[in-house]
């Protein structure tokens, strides 16, 4: 505490007397049990430091503060602890952008236009799932209200059947054949042997681990509508009668073009088609005995349409 005379510890009043005079601000307890450590100036082991305005009480620590914008660090005053620190948003990122990818990259025309594309083949694929689902379901109001453009979108490409698995597997090979009548150039018509575009497609598939859906089924489709829809004696039975011939005959034509050197020199006039079914022989421990003599079936000569001659289907 301050005071006038060190002996005494007061100081003279107003009118000459001494006393004590009270402090203007109270004592406040100092750390340590009270002892001054400071050099703020002398004090009585067990008082209280007095401190005048401005001035700190020796000993109390002081509160963290942070300096304000200009002023300079104090390096004895301890910083805060970046524990306590409040966390700050982090820049967005200045560096380059990974590129756009797949639809994304497009402009924003392409976008739509792509948008519009898929949709369609969406579209086409939902028509193409309900059509073939309506042309194997059981009948009922909207296949015979639309069965007319049911087979026209199914028939012959799309066409359904079970014979792999019930009520009678397929337990005979089935190979179509065919030969055609060719105008050569210099004007006579030569008959060409049989060709077998069975074993054609078989040497294809052989030893291919991804074969077309083409070569495995194709032809083969193509004879099944044909017997399905014509007569014992080969008469074509209704509309989808003579389709089934336009169709397999375009496939005959498109085939001999491609492969029959006669065929390909000259221009074809007609076609026949057959088939040799041969019985699939039962296992050696079976007792069940087939006969092994191929069956032939012919069909009558079709005339080929002069843009099918023409190379219309090459």
């Amino acid at each position: 505490m301050d005071a006038y005379d060190e002996d005494s510890g007061a100081a003279p009043g107003p009118d000459g007397s001494t006393g004590a005079r009270p402090p203007e601000h109270a004592p406040e307890p100092l750390p340590d049990g009270g002892r001054d450590t400071g050099a703020a100036g002398p004090a009585h082991d067990g008082g209280f430091a007095q401190r005048g305005p401005g001035r700190e009480a020796v000993g109390r620590a002081l509160p963290d503060r942070q300096p304000v914008d200009g002023e300079p660090a104090d390096p004895q005053r301890p910083g805060p602890d970046p524990a306590n620190r409040p966390e700050t948003p982090h820049p967005p990122p200045t560096g380059p952008q990974p590129a756009r990818q797949g639809i994304l990259a497009l402009s924003p025309r392409y976008q739509v236009a792509a948008a519009f594309a898929v949709a369609a083949v969406a579209v086409g694929v939902g028509v193409h799932l309900l059509m073939v689902f309506l042309s194997i379901a059981p009948p009922n109001a909207v296949s015979k209200q639309h069965d007319k453009a049911v087979e026209a979108w199914v028939f012959p490409e799309f066409e359904q059947n079970w014979k792999l698995f019930a009520p009678n597997p397929l337990q005979q090979n089935i190979a179509v054949q065919a030969r055609a009548e060719v105008r050569t150039k210099d004007g006579s018509v030569i008959t060409t042997g049989w060709t077998d575009l069975s074993a054609q497609d078989g040497a294809a598939i052989r030893g291919n681990l991804a074969p077309s859906h083409a070569q495995q089924n194709e032809l083969r489709r193509a004879w099944d509508f044909v017997t399905a829809t014509h007569t014992d004696d080969d008469r074509p039975v209704g509309m989808r009668g003579s389709l089934s011939e336009d169709y397999l005959r375009r496939i005959v034509v498109l085939r001999l073009y491609r492969t029959d050197p006669t065929s390909r020199d000259g221009v074809i006039q007609r076609v026949q088609v057959r088939s040799r079914t041969t019985n699939v022989q039962p296992p050696s421990w079976s007792d069940e005995r087939v006969p092994d003599k191929p069956y032939y079936r012919e069909l009558p000569w079709w005339t080929v349409r002069a843009d099918e001659a023409a190379g219309g289907v090459r």
